[in-house]
């Protein structure tokens, strides 16, 4: 397998980057642009900035809580924002709930998406039951935070469409930006979840620069989401990352 490649950004990201970097991708070859969903940013806005800067770059969220947000306010957005569904892919997430009960709730939340959009629908998933509905559910799961060993033995598992982001840095200025990401996503209980379940540390999932990495990924799901981390959010920073990471192509 060599599973496409991909850029990650955060939602909160200056849409003038956005402009100039989403054509830039396209050009060099890359799949999707990803927009992580962001607590007071629009992600699908950012998208939509995208869109009209593009025509065959897949546009793509991840992950939207469908407990901050229900699917019927996300098709509204989409709707509203004219967001062109034959490229779109709606990431989704249970959001902050937790125990009995949950996954049904998300079940029936992915049901109601995929009854009133064309768009692909992906799941946010850390363990294993989300990861089975995202399977059985959705359009397939939408992974993070793994070793490129543990990528290829769920996506085997699963025998479903699997994406998997991965924070990336390719400059030395970028390095203790990376570091920082790692060990603050540890300190979430979910993801301080996740890393014991899969007996991991943060810090095994990221490429620091290592292109044969990236191989590595792409050697283990269907698509790899290279999340930038760059030193400075500047669209000089970001159309950089993308050409360094071009090179694992």
């Amino acid at each position: 397998m060599t599973g496409r490649l991909s850029v990650g950004v955060a939602a909160t990201l200056d849409h003038a980057i956005v402009a100039d970097l989403a054509p830039r991708l396209e050009q060099l070859g890359f799949f999707a642009l990803w927009v992580n969903d962001t607590a007071g940013a629009d992600a699908l806005s950012a998208l939509a900035v995208a869109a009209a800067r593009t025509e065959r770059l897949r546009l793509a969220v991840g992950v939207i809580p469908m407990d901050r947000r229900p699917p019927a306010e996300i098709l509204a957005d989409v709707a509203a924002l004219e967001l062109p569904e034959d490229r779109l892919v709606l990431g989704v997430g249970s959001g902050s709930r937790r125990g009995h009960g949950v996954l049904a709730a998300v079940r029936a939340e992915l049901a109601e998406l995929r009854a009133d959009t064309s768009a692909r629908v992906m799941l946010g998933a850390l363990g294993p039951g989300m990861r089975r509905l995202a399977a059985q559910a959705a359009d397939g799961p939408l992974l993070s935070w793994l070793t490129p060993d543990r990528s290829a033995a769920i996506a085997g598992e699963l025998e479903t469409s699997t994406v998997l982001y991965v924070r990336a840095a390719f400059d030395d200025d970028a390095r203790p930006k990376l570091t920082a990401e790692a060990a603050r996503y540890a300190q979430y209980p979910a993801y301080a979840a996740h890393f014991a379940r899969e007996r991991i540390d943060p810090l095994d999932t990221v490429v620091d620069g290592d292109l044969q990495r990236v191989a590595a990924y792409r050697a283990a799901v269907d698509e790899v989401v290279l999340r930038a981390i760059v030193a400075d959010e500047t669209a000089s920073d970001y159309l950089r990352f993308a050409e360094h990471a071009v090179a694992a192509a």
